[in-house]
């Protein structure tokens, strides 16, 4: 009842104040791709010919000639597994064609339906909390179909895939994210969502919050779900502003991240800068008060450790950041190590360590973001152009986290995209190994390198265990409820 109301509110609200003339005004916005971006073309005649000159480029050609604007590019470096993924992933190069008053052609009301409207999800949760080094929780919920199946473990001799799924920083499980397992579900995957200290329910244990892009929960996590599972691959799904802690996992660990392949969902980029100017303001309001309220409930406890005044008295989310990780001077502060601001962010930027990333990468976004904003200040164009991992998948509409069709039906086009983007690249590299393992039988030595073969020799930084894994996952620190 709650979710329907705040729903309701929330699309008032946007109906009252929000410029709803974007949404009738001329065209479509994929026109920006002309206007604001400048995207090179970087296509092999092989893939310009599956998808019709679409994937990559500034147009497509009508049958009469006459240009028109495309409503899906991918930029990337030119590799191998580019053109692979051009040829394979249909997604890719499927137009979202959306009519001129069609609701979805509005970014706010995309981003509000993908949110906080209500959605009567077949997926049930089975959770396991999962007591780290420090003596902190995390939880971990597993998805499965069906009410009875509600208390069942998944066999750890199961071959699934894992399914990652890390949501936004505020820990809001959102629509978006529940027919993301849904989806997994019914392509063979296993979901597990991960949720941080205090989120979504999961018990605070000690007086210490997760900074923004500080894997170190998410790393204990990753172990644990490798040692549950050995025999599956794991593939990460990070949202909104969770894919910066997606992001520095990936950079910090490099090629000892146990993860295949990532994706991430509308993902802010430069962090320090979105906390200093802030969405939108509807947005940002909303976004403050829903940490608020999550926080309340530990305001005293947070209280002997952090200003709780300047904490909840915040106009913004940037001095709530602050409050909580950056101010000094009392004892048992939530940041232990001393600094401001700027020291803040050189220890939690997700692209710090962007050059160790070691596996595919693929990032959904819009042009219309309203929570990321202008696409040429927050888009990092030369990280796609330049590094071979990194895949960006660029559309005119679909607002932050939204990317409905109206033909659509179950699946989520973002959906869609992802899961066919961790298949072709499990695809690439088994045709990669074959090849190589057939090469070295011909004698032919190093011909045969693979793509996973040199991302995992770009790595500098291996992090090392410091604890027994299998002194520490046993069930003694993993509660099912």
């Amino acid at each position: 009842m709650l979710e329907w109301i705040g729903a309701v509110c929330i699309m008032v609200l946007m109906a009252i104040l929000w410029p709803m003339v974007k949404c009738f005004g001329e065209g479509s916005q994929s026109t920006l791709l002309l206007q604001g971006l400048e995207i090179p073309r970087r296509e092999s005649k092989r893939s310009t010919e599956r998808c019709d000159s679409n994937c990559g480029t500034g147009t497509q050609q009508k049958p009469g000639g006459r240009d028109e604007s495309p409503t899906v590019a991918l930029i990337c470096k030119p590799s191998a597994l580019a053109n692979y993924l051009l040829k394979h992933c249909m997604t890719f190069c499927k137009q979202l064609r959306i009519q001129k008053f069609n609701w979805r052609v509005s970014s706010s009301l995309q981003t509000i339906f993908g949110a906080v409207w209500p959605y009567d999800c077949p997926v049930h949760f089975i959770r396991d909390h999962l007591q780290l080094s420090d003596d902190g929780l995390v939880a971990l919920d597993w998805a499965v179909v069906g009410a009875h199946h509600k208390r069942r473990r998944t066999s750890s001799n199961s071959t699934s895939p894992i399914l990652l799924v890390i949501p936004n920083s505020i820990g809001k499980i959102t629509r978006n994210v529940l027919k993301l397992c849904e989806a997994g579900l019914s392509h063979g995957y296993l979901p597990v969502v991960f949720n941080r200290r205090s989120q979504n329910g999961t018990p605070l244990s000690t007086v210490k919050l997760q900074q923004f892009g500080d894997p170190t929960d998410l790393r204990e996590a990753v172990r644990y779900i490798r040692y549950r599972q050995p025999a599956g691959q794991i593939y990460a799904v990070s949202e909104s502003t969770g894919s910066g802690l997606l992001l520095s996992y990936l950079g910090e660990c490099g090629s000892s991240s146990y993860v295949t392949a990532a994706a991430c969902l509308s993902p802010i980029f430069r962090c320090q800068s979105w906390f200093e100017n802030g969405p939108t303001w509807p947005f940002h309001w909303a976004l403050l008060l829903y940490q608020k309220i999550c926080l309340s409930r530990y305001r005293t406890v947070l209280g002997e450790h952090v200003h709780a005044d300047s904490l909840f008295s915040s106009c913004s989310l940037r001095e709530m950041e602050e409050a909580l990780f950056c101010q000094s001077g009392l004892k048992g502060t939530l940041v232990e190590e001393a600094g401001g601001w700027d020291a803040y962010w050189e220890r939690n930027d997700p692209l710090r360590d962007i050059d160790e990333v070691a596996i595919p990468v693929l990032c959904v976004c819009s042009q219309d973001d309203p929570i990321r904003g202008e696409p040429r200040a927050t888009l990092p164009l030369e990280l796609f152009e330049s590094n071979p991992h990194f895949f960006l998948l660029l559309t005119g509409h679909g607002g932050h986290c939204g990317f409905s069709t109206p033909d659509e039906g179950s699946n989520v086009w973002s959906h869609q995209a992802l899961l066919e983007f961790f298949r072709a690249t499990n695809d690439f590299f088994t045709a990669e190994e074959r090849a190589s393992l057939a090469a070295r039988r011909r004698g032919l030595g190093g011909a045969g390198k693979t793509f996973r073969l040199r991302s995992i020799s770009t790595c500098k930084r291996v992090p090392v265990c410091s604890h027994n894994i299998h002194a520490i996952y046993n069930w003694q620190r993993s509660y099912t409820s």
